[in-house]
Order: C-alpha cells, then sequence, then structure tokens
C-alpha cells in the first residue's frame, strides 16, 4: 500500500511546480512506486493472480504515459527516465 509519506517523496523530485498532482511526469512516478510495491509483495505471493493482473495494467497504463511524454517533450522524457532509472 502506498502511504501519503511514499505517494510525496515520490512525486516531491519530478514536479513541474508546488501544486503539481497531475503532470504526465508525476503520474509515472507515482505508477513507478507502486509497480515496486506490488511486484515485491508478488515474489511473496505466487499465487495471487489478481494482483498480477493489476501490475500489469499499472505497466501498461505507465508505459502509455512514457509514450505521451516523449511524443510531446523528449527532454523531459529521457530526464525522468534517468531520475527514476527506468529501461529504455
Amino acid at each position: 500500500m502506498l502511504t501519503k509519506r511514499k505517494k510525496a517523496n515520490a512525486v516531491r523530485g519530478v514536479q513541474r511546480h508546488e501544486t503539481d498532482t497531475g503532470s504526465p511526469e508525476v503520474q509515472v512516478a507515482i505508477l513507478s512506486k507502486k509497480i515496486d510495491e506490488l511486484s515485491a509483495h508478488l515474489k511473496k505471493n505466487q499465487k495471487d493472480k489478481h494482483s498480477r493482473r493489476g501490475l500489469l495494467q499499472m505497466v501498461a497504463d505507465r508505459r502509455s504515459h512514457l509514450k505521451y511524454l516523449e511524443k510531446k517533450d523528449k527532454r523531459k522524457h529521457s530526464a525522468l527516465i534517468k531520475e527514476l532509472g527506468l529501461k529504455k
């Protein structure tokens, strides 16, 4: 479960301005944090198929946000990938 503190720490490094909660960068950062936590859960609970489906949906959602960001601004896209340590 992503707590408010963990979510705020994930958002703090990538937000465009102080009250930014909906930009693609912020959404990708939040999804990445959720994906990390859920994949740790699935390593312990391999038979949890429902959570695995949710994980796959989050990965697809993150991919679409990254694709949108790459189309709009390649510099921000590459900076975000470096910041979060994602593969591309």
